[in-house]
């Protein structure tokens, strides 16, 4: 499972006292949530979201609000997972999310009750592990190697690295590369490099390695302060010191 799942986050009955936003941010892993609260769940407050989704890539910034005593999981994927274990078009599923419980094999195995009815986190972990296994064991297709290639040498970089240079890499045309991106990633090369260069700056101001706003805007190739904070509020709708505020508020949950 280590080809495919990125990262993993939890929250375990974690007490929210009041209607809490959760930001949905563009990070360029695509990838599933299943989440329990005692009020249903909306996006931005309006649209009703399912207590199990999968998402593609996330580029307009949004929040997940609920209240209550919250549990919630989520899986990312790497950037190039969703057509090989979905089988869908990727770019179908840029800035949208879908019942996971209505795909197999999530529906045939019931997966959302048995997450619902679970009582612990130990086996709700286990009861998604073995459904991510029966995934890559019914893949749709292999992988991609010029898309895997691709996405790693712009992750690693930052997304700083000239994509024309990886294309040359490649040998294939800059229209082959544009649709193989949009079918296995689900946004293009240049966005995918910019979602790159804004998470490795969100990923420093977020764990507070920096002195100094400028320090984070130079060491992920912004030409300055103001070009960081414009990412920034296009990514997420808030400037930086504007988030870090909103996520001092959530640190202080009772967890």
């Amino acid at each position: 499972m280590v080809n495919y799942v990125s990262k993993i986050f939890v929250i375990e009955d974690c007490k929210l006292d009041i209607d809490m936003g959760f930001p949905l941010i563009a990070n360029g892993y695509p990838g599933f949530v299943f989440q329990m609260a005692n009020s249903e769940p909306t996006l931005c407050g309006n649209s009703k979201v399912n207590s199990l989704f999968l998402f593609g890539q996330t580029i307009k910034p949004l929040e997940l609000y609920t209240s209550g005593k919250l549990t919630l999981i989520a899986y990312f994927f790497y950037p190039h997972i969703l057509k090989k274990l979905f089988g869908v078009n990727a770019k179908e599923l840029t800035d949208i999310s879908i019942d996971l419980n209505h795909l197999q094999p999530a529906k045939g195995m019931n997966l959302k009750e048995q997450l619902i009815n679970a009582p612990s986190l130990a086996l709700r972990l286990q009861l998604i592990n073995n459904y991510v296994l029966q995934l890559i064991k019914a893949s749709y297709s292999n992988f991609h190697n010029d898309v895997l290639f691709a996405t790693q040498a712009i992750r690693k970089s930052k997304g700083l690295i000239s994509l024309n240079n990886v294309q040359k890499e490649l040998r294939i045309s800059e229209r082959t590369f544009r649709r193989l991106f949009d079918l296995h990633v689900g946004i293009s090369p240049k966005m995918f490099s910019r979602v790159c260069q804004f998470d490795s700056a969100f990923q420093q101001l977020n764990t507070d390695q920096f002195s100094k706003l400028s320090d984070v805007a130079y060491e992920n190739g912004y030409a300055d302060q103001s070009h960081l904070i414009r990412s920034f509020k296009e990514f997420t709708n808030f400037s930086p010191s504007e988030y870090i505020k909103k996520r001092n508020a959530f640190q202080r949950l009772n967890f």
